[in-house]
């Protein structure tokens, strides 16, 4: 089997991004562009990835790790100068090379493989991405010959008023067979008027030698697109945003609206799940059958359970058991761990929490550093007191414990199983199980004390 290799050309400032961020670190969904080439191109079966890095080039290793390798291109002097920075690395090495920007975060998978078994079955020693532009203008023009092989490559300023007509431009994605792709890049020169070295040029060098350079047409012109500003990275989510979206209907997911829903490349839903608009769902999270998501709810890093229903909440690396009922308005903040059948109601905050089978906390409540046990049930205004000021304390509910309403739990303490803590109490020390605790001053009623206030506030008037 031919070896194959990629050569990703991240090296570029992307001065129109007009922003501190490195261009290929601007995320397209959630993941830097770059990431997403990487990834995309990986699917190929690679034996070795080559990153050309310039400007920001710690940031991109630091985002790309040790899936790649890395060489630099000290002074930005053109695509075909970059493409030689990698010869060290991939000179002598007998197989297929892709060279792809990476700023083309939409180029997928398929396209890829596709690209490369064409160019691997005609035997080319180069082919060329391309794509049919509905508005050609600015892009080099791909010219065949009457065998479907690549003629030239020309350019927007010189071509002829015929070649205008031409829709087949050059995406700037090629394969290339390795050993003839750097022999060729050594007659490469600069003689043009910006002084740098074009990786089209390579193509020409060939046809020179008449070795044969084929082209393959991107069933999907926006698959092609380059990020180089704000407006094209605003098109290049919409563009994944939809891709996504359609991919999970497919799979048997509904998303009432595919315009107003969110879902990040990494994240897996299963079938028969729900999603209603303005629903964002991000990083590696997983939903599991038949749930319901929204209206108006962020999921980030979780695990969501089957048949759970969460809305107009907010969720956060947790994990998230079978037929839970969250929200409306709930917090679920980082580390979780929400077992089958709880209900969270409107305006709770669960964190950094443990909730066994079948609790409940129906609204209004703060539960941070808590182990609830099952069947308990939490009043309204309850609140665990994590906190002494300077460190964090673990307050333990046991099972089928009962606490009634605008309670204080003091921790570190521990509320036994099946016991009581009466409404309005501030629980200090430790309650066996089965016990009622009451924790509150005892009432007093001074009658006709409000009516001397009231006319107290008279004679002032």
């Amino acid at each position: 089997m031919t070896k194959r290799y990629a050569i990703i050309l991240a090296a570029g400032q992307g001065t129109r991004m007009k922003s501190k961020l490195y261009k290929v670190l601007h995320p397209v969904l959630g993941k830097p562009m770059v990431q997403h080439v990487l990834e995309h191109v990986k699917a190929v079966g690679l034996e070795e990835i080559v990153t050309v890095v310039g400007y920001g080039s710690d940031k991109v290793k630091e985002q790309l790790g040790e899936t790649s390798e890395y060489v630099l291109q000290e002074e930005q002097l053109g695509t075909g100068h970059a493409v030689m920075q990698a010869e060290e690395l991939l000179q002598d090495k007998k197989g297929t090379t892709i060279v792809v920007c990476g700023d083309t975060p939409l180029i997928s998978e398929e396209t890829f493989q596709k690209l490369v078994e064409f160019h691997e079955k005609e035997g080319s020693k180069a082919t060329i991405l391309t794509a049919k532009a509905e508005k050609p203008y600015g892009y080099g023009r791909v010219i065949r010959n009457a065998n479907q092989e690549v003629e030239r490559i020309v350019e927007q300023k010189d071509a002829s008023p015929e070649e205008l007509l031409v829709d087949e431009i050059n995406t700037g994605t090629y394969c290339f067979d390795n050993e003839v792709l750097f022999e060729a890049l050594r007659s490469v020169t600069n003689e043009n008027a910006q002084g740098e070295y074009y990786l089209t040029d390579v193509i020409e060098i060939l046809k020179k030698k008449s070795e044969k350079v084929m082209a393959f047409l991107c069933p999907d012109f926006d698959e092609t697109l380059g990020v180089n500003d704000r407006l094209a990275l605003a098109q290049a989510e919409k563009l994944m945003k939809r891709r996504i979206n359609e991919m999970h209907m497919r799979n048997g997911v509904t998303i009432i609206d595919p315009d107003n829903t969110y879902i990040e490349t990494d994240v897996v839903i299963e079938s028969d799940v729900v999603i209603y608009p303005g629903t964002m769902i991000s990083g590696p999270s997983i939903i599991r059958e038949n749930a319901i998501i929204g209206p108006n709810s962020e999921i980030v890093n979780c695990e969501v359970g089957k048949d759970t229903v969460i809305k107009q909440s907010v969720a956060t690396d947790s994990k998230i058991g079978e037929r839970v009922k969250i929200g409306p308005f709930a917090h679920i903040r980082p580390d979780a761990v929400i077992a089958d059948e709880v209900k969270i109601g409107n305006f709770v905050e669960i964190k950094k929490s443990e909730l066994g089978v079948g609790s409940k906390v129906s609204h209004l409540s703060y539960i941070g550093d808590a182990h609830v046990g099952s069947n308990v049930n939490i009043g309204c205004g309850t609140i665990t007191v994590n906190y002494d000021g300077k460190n964090k304390h673990l307050t333990t509910i046991e099972d089928d414990a009962f606490i009634g309403c605008n309670s204080n739990l003091i921790a570190p303490v521990t509320i036994g199983k099946g016991s009581y803590v009466a409404a309005g109490s501030t629980i200090t020390k430790d309650v066996p199980a089965d016990a009622l605790s009451v924790a509150r001053a005892r009432q007093a009623n001074k009658e006709g004390y409000a009516t001397r206030i009231k006319n107290r506030l008279k004679d002032k008037n």
